[in-house]
């Protein structure tokens, strides 16, 4: 072949021109030339000639490259980190496939149904046509590839070569392959009829070894870890085993820069473009946790979310963080069979295990061949006398639909606080070590040794069990590994402090010490008396029986109720908040920590406060005998909780008690009885008298009944869930027991008046400043799911509304009576809860459109939230905003864009310290696990799927999979699935040799004996009780 053109440097991505003299050049003349003399179908020209003009690309391509090959080399190492190279055009299909093969497959094909041929003559796409996205190649993090698919996704990297594919493709678009063209560029149709004829091949066999191939990946994860192994590598280095041509020519290109392996980001001003036509997306990411691979960002349409399938997708973007994508073309979106596919939930593709410690990824260092092996030898384990093993499950349905598909092109806000906890490898001749976090969403990082521990090249194995925090620094286009730098040794892996100090790092949670600037705005006297001038602005209530209600180890109080009856027979009801934004100024460095902290997080055993502890414990909170500061909001109510009047403004007042949720629950109980000090706190007002204190609980306790009564028959809904609390030993911490938090009508009575103030102030804020108001809004839940799951429930027996909140909550309540009636509620809730979106906080002036400003759960017009500004920021900007509105306070600085931004911060901050607080959870149960196991416990089934279920542990209220294949005794099992109901039949062994074994049917809503076995101090399995045969 010719050399290229002295001063011009070959462009080995660029696509030459496709002419008929190209076609007909004597190196085509060869095997394939003849054939198609003997062979004159037009079906059969037509596949040689695509081939052929790809063959022509192929070897102009090779040569350059070989040209090359002396000068450069790739390390072993990384070659197996790095994904396909696609710029070939001629390797449109993942494995190298030789001319007699390709003939091979081409006959295979010429048997297959005319109907076939005629669906795809008329237009119809092979992934419609299949009846399933991707099956040819199973990938060793069970992520199904297509061989369409793979072909078609090539990062162009020059305009040059845009516009020279853009040519091509016009020219001769059913010759041309798929190209994914540059950020913000339409993406063309072709068909790709040689993948086609591979998918078809290779098809059944795939699907058959799928689903073994899962579990057996699952149970092999922990010696990749081990061996240093990369999940998010191994995704990448399954692409390439397909064709091992690729890798040799990976980072080879001109100059011999490395081969890009993500997609350049659009432009701004792109991205402001497309959004504005349309045809871009923008939305926060959601990296499933069970399966790193499948990410989601919400539809704009309400429907299914769209699918983000892989690393390259997601182009560098970490979970949280609120991205652009650009939807791909129809043919490459996913097939699915149910909503459960949509979000992650499935089993067919991999396990399901909680976010720390327990993600599960296949090892790399098998082939395919090699893995189907090892999937025999482990089947051996559960095979019957016949030496049969267990039955395996098929899909169970032909429904189908389709799930839109897209690109990350532009990342708005990261979100993630790109820094992670995890441990160190050493990796001998290198200048750098391998980090490993425990989230397998965030990539391995590339740490320089200087930054690891002066010992760490000579003693790696001390650090073996060394939990540490690294920050991402950098992650380069041409790299599936960041690049990063240690910032903390936390300490041993497993032990209580050093985990949760990962977990609030992880979380973005700043628990630093509060700086000299913040706390210069504090009061600077000790004992701090309130200014007698401030005392002259407000209404004086120090003399009313005022009180708490909270946890008995609550120190930021910060909400009070009062009640007294009238002479005309209604109420004086006050609610009164601390009043925060006395003290924390706009503008100020304390306000400024404020904001960007947004929220307290609590954790099990200690709380990260938003504001320093002077202020949250000391002189905002609410405690007993002494005044504070705060806004009120005073109604005069019916005895039956009518607003006849309503007041709001700034007070002063002084607590006379602070009562637990367990002492108001005692009064409530009790209506008739004289309780005595020892009953009581301590600390009590002697002005207000013990029964002055029982009658006000009594009447709030009654008016309250009224409203949530009224409240729920105007259609309002609550999903209440189970949840774990525990008992801490004083001095060291650790948990001494656990028990499921009760919610009691102590509770209930707060949440009513809590709700109502929020709804009072809502409106009141509204009115005086719409465009500027700072609300909080619940949208309605996903349609499409909760179709699904009313068809489910409908073929369990169960009838329920879906229509409405208030439908859905009648429905719940009118569950059958009986011992494990509140388990199937619970089980309900939880399912309904799958299809709900989170509530969010908003600028009212933003959003125009009224009709989304409605909060679905509770079923109103406008709600925000007041009555919590010691422990979250949007209430101190509501308070600002009500004090501006009553002309007790300054005018808000801050236009509708910065409240619309810091409301986004909000959300995205109240969402992390969520999910910190279930993750400090998941860590106390099982460190209390693993001190006190195995717990024994029922559980009530969840969910059934082809191969396992997932289960309610009701004593605990924890969720836990269990898998058939790892269950003991078992003989085989079954699947069965009608509609959306779905059925695993377990054969248990006889536990005497000469019994017969014995059936269980593990459907939804079956009660079951579990045992929680800890496997470490962190992570624990549920494994299936044997059931006694008799009641099989």
């Amino acid at each position: 072949m010719d050399s290229p053109r002295p001063g011009k440097k070959p462009n080995f991505n660029r696509e030459p021109k496709r002419n008929q003299n190209q076609l007909r050049s004597p190196r085509q003349k060869d095997a394939y030339a003849r054939l198609l003399s003997q062979h004159r179908t037009g079906k059969f020209s037509a596949f040689l000639e695509e081939f052929g003009k790809d063959s022509v690309l192929k070897k102009e391509g090779t040569a350059g490259l070989e040209a090359q090959s002396d000068s450069l080399t790739v390390p072993p190492q990384k070659v197996d980190h790095v994904p396909r190279d696609f710029s070939d055009s001629s390797d449109f299909s993942p494995p190298i496939v030789t001319a007699k093969e390709s003939l091979s497959l081409y006959m295979k094909k010429l048997s297959s149904s005319g109907a076939q041929e005629v669906e795809r003559k008329q237009g119809v796409p092979d992934v419609q046509r299949r009846g399933q996205r991707r099956d040819t190649a199973t990938s060793q993090d069970a992520d199904i590839e297509s061989g369409e698919e793979l072909g078609s996704v090539k990062p162009s990297h020059s305009k040059k070569h845009q516009k020279q594919q853009k040519k091509n493709k016009e020219s001769n678009r059913d010759a041309a392959p798929k190209e994914v063209q540059a950020a913000g560029a339409k993406m063309p149709s072709p068909k790709k009829d040689f993948a086609g004829v591979q998918e078809q091949d290779k098809g059944k066999k795939s699907r058959k070894k799928m689903q073994q191939k899962e579990f057996d990946q699952d149970r092999n994860q922990e010696g990749i870890f081990k061996t240093g192994a990369d999940p998010q590598a191994v995704e990448m280095k399954n692409k390439n085993q397909q064709n091992p041509r690729a890798d040799k020519c990976k980072n080879k290109g001109r100059g011999g820069s490395k081969k890009q392996i993500f997609e350049p980001y659009m432009t701004l001003e792109d991205v402001s473009h497309g959004l504005k036509r349309g045809e871009l997306i923008q939305g926060q990411l959601r990296i499933n946790p069970r399966k790193f691979h499948e990410a989601f960002i919400p539809s704009p349409d309400g429907t299914w979310d769209i699918f983000l399938d892989g690393v390259e997708a997601r182009n560098r973007a970490l979970n949280g963080d609120v991205v652009v994508v650009q939807l791909l073309p129809q043919e490459q979106w996913k097939v699915v069979k149910s909503d459960a596919d949509c979000d992650g939930a499935s089993e067919s593709e991999t396990s399901m295990e909680s976010t720390r410690n327990k993600n599960r990824v296949p090892d790399p260092h098998t082939d395919g061949e090699c893995n189907e092996l090892v999937d025999k030898c482990q089947n051996m384990a559960l095979t019957d006398t016949a030496g049969k093993p267990l039955e395996d499950s098929t899909p169970p349905t032909n429904e189908k639909t389709l799930q839109k598909t897209a690109k990350v092109v532009y990342i708005v806000e990261k979100n993630h606080s790109r820094a992670v906890s995890g441990h160190l490898k050493f990796l001998p001749d290198k200048t750098f070590a391998l980090f490993s976090p425990v989230d397998h969403r965030v990539p391995r990082i590339n740490v320089p040794l200087s930054d690891c521990p002066e010992d760490f090249k000579i003693h790696p194995e001390v650090y073996a069990t060394t939990l540490f925090i690294c920050r991402i620094t950098d992650w380069t286009a041409d790299s599936t590994f960041a690049q990063g730098q240690l910032t903390k040794t936390l300490g041993q892996a497993g032990e209580i402090e050093p985990e949760t100090e990962g977990i609030l790092i992880e979380h973005g949670v700043d628990f630093s010490d509060f700086s000299d600037e913040v706390l210069e705005c504090l009061p600077s006297k000790k004992k701090y008396e309130i200014p007698p001038e401030e005392l002259e602005k407000r209404r004086d209530l120090r003399k009313e029986c005022i009180f708490t209600i909270d946890p008995p180890t609550a120190r930021d109080l910060d909400d009070a109720l009062s009640c007294k009856q009238l002479p005309d027979g209604n109420f004086e009801v006050g609610v009164h908040i601390a009043d925060v934004s006395y003290f924390v100024k706009e503008n100020t460095a304390l306000d400024e920590t404020a904001s960007q902290r947004a929220t307290s997080v609590y954790m099990v055993q200690r709380v990260i406060p938003m504001l320093p502890p002077l202020l949250c414990e000391t002189l905002c909170s609410l405690n007993p005998l002494v005044e504070r500061l705060t806004f009120s909001v005073i109604w005069k109510l019916s005895p039956e909780g009518e607003v006849l009047s309503e007041w709001f403004g700034r007070s002063v007042i002084r607590s006379c008690v602070k009562l637990s949720y367990n002492h108001a629950q005692s009064l409530i109980e009790a209506p008739d009885k004289l309780f005595s000090p020892e009953e009581l706190p301590e600390n009590m007002d002697p002005e207000h008298p013990i029964d002055e204190i029982h009658q006000a609980v009594l009447n709030l306790h009654s008016i309250a009944t009224h409203l949530r009564r009224k409240r729920f028959s105007d259609d309002a809904l609550r999903l209440e869930q189970m949840k774990l609390s525990f008992t801490l030993n004083k001095e060291t911490m650790m948990p001494n027991g656990c028990h499921i938090y009760e919610y009691k009508d102590s509770n209930k009575l707060v949440e009513e008046f809590m709700l109502l103030a929020n709804i009072a102030t809502a409106q009141h804020i509204y009115r005086k400043f719409p465009n500027l108001a700072l609300l909080r809004r619940h949208p309605p839940p996903k349609v499409k799911m909760m179709e699904e799951l009313k068809e489910m429930c409908c073929q369990l027996g169960i009838d329920i509304d879906v229509a409405t909140s208030g439908g859905l909550q009648k429905s719940l309540n009118m569950l059958s009576e009986d011992e494990y009636s509140g388990a199937r509620k619970e089980v309900l809730t939880h399912l309904c809860s799958r299809p709900m979106q989170m509530a969010l906080y908003f600028c009212s002036g933003v959003l125009k459109n009224e009709q989304l400003f409605k909060h679905f759960a509770l079923n109103i017009p406008l709600y925000t939230h007041f009555t919590s500004p010691i422990r979250r920021y949007a209430d101190i900007i509501v308070h600002r905003l009500l004090a501006a509105s009553l002309k007790c306070g300054p005018p808000l600085e801050i236009s509708a864009e910065e409240m619309e931004k810091q409301a986004t911060h909000c959300n995205n901050k109240k969402m992390m310290a969520k999910r910190a607080g279930e993750l400090s959870i998941d860590l106390f149960f099982g460190v209390f696990l693993s001190a006190c196991g195995p717990l024994n416990s029922t559980a009530i089934v969840m969910k059934v799927l082809d191969q396992s279920f997932d289960v309610l542990v009701l004593k605990y209220a924890v969720q836990k999979r269990i898998y058939c294949k790892s269950t003991e005794g078992l003989k085989s099992f079954r699947f069965h699935q009608v509609g959306k109901k779905a059925e695993l039949t377990l054969v248990w062994l006889p536990e005497d040799p000469e019994g017969t074994p014995f059936e269980q049917v593990i459907s939804i809503f079956s009660i079951l004996e579990v045992q929680l076995v800890s496997e470490t101090s962190l992570k624990y399995t549920a494994q299936l009780k044997r059931p006694q045969s008799s009641g099989a």
